[in-house]
């Protein structure tokens, strides 16, 4: 019987600049010989923008990101021109049947969206990777209602939380509060994760 191919991921958020843990990531991503690299937003910094998705690049991998409420959609736009990797707030992504799309920013901030924008980004994205098996979706803010809200309060996104509602994807990965790294929660089906700034490894 052959065993299908899973994809493994090692998704992380709110580096914010951290040049040092960029490597330290891309280490642990060729360590842990993952597929793919998924990047939840808040990369950069005011003084720290460049060089910082270099170190995934030298280790052969493949990268996928969404900008953060501190970063800026600009500022996800040239990381993914200049280093030639997908962003997910304006393109989607497949591996061995995985559909993965997302939305970038938040409803504060640089560039901050309204929670129908925030939905509506997401719908449009959704639409390309459907069909596909199994879906991962990845945002900077985490949905309102969930286990996140008890450790900061006030600061999720209802526009997150009813398209997870609505339309049930399997995992969705996130960031944004920093002292909510590793906390998992269930909505319906979908498997919530704030990834945090060390990394979490998935396999879909």
């Amino acid at each position: 019987m052959s065993m299908e191919k899973k994809l493994r991921i090692l998704a992380a958020s709110d580096l914010h600049g951290d040049s040092s843990q960029f490597k330290r990531l891309a280490d642990k991503a060729e360590k842990e010989n993952v597929d793919l690299v998924i990047l939840c937003g808040d990369l950069t910094s005011p003084s720290q923008s460049k060089d910082l998705i270099q170190p995934f690049k030298d280790k052969g991998k493949r990268v996928l990101l969404v900008h953060g409420n501190h970063d800026g959609i600009l500022t996800g736009e040239f990381l993914s021109e200049f280093y030639k990797i997908k962003n997910l707030h304006s393109s989607t992504a497949s591996y061995y049947g995985v559909g993965i799309f997302g939305c970038g920013g938040a409803n504060v901030g640089i560039d901050a969206m309204s929670e129908n924008e925030i939905f509506d980004t997401l719908r449009n994205n959704f639409q390309e990777v459907k069909d596909l098996k199994k879906k991962i979706m990845v945002t900077h803010v985490h949905p309102s209602n969930t286990i996140v809200e008890k450790i900061v309060s006030g600061i999720g996104s209802n526009g997150v939380k009813y398209f997870i509602d609505k339309y049930q994807p399997d995992i969705l990965l996130c960031g944004h509060v920093h002292e909510a790294e590793g906390v998992e929660d269930l909505v319906g089906k979908t498997k919530i994760m704030n990834v945090g700034r060390n990394g979490k490894i998935i396999e879909i």
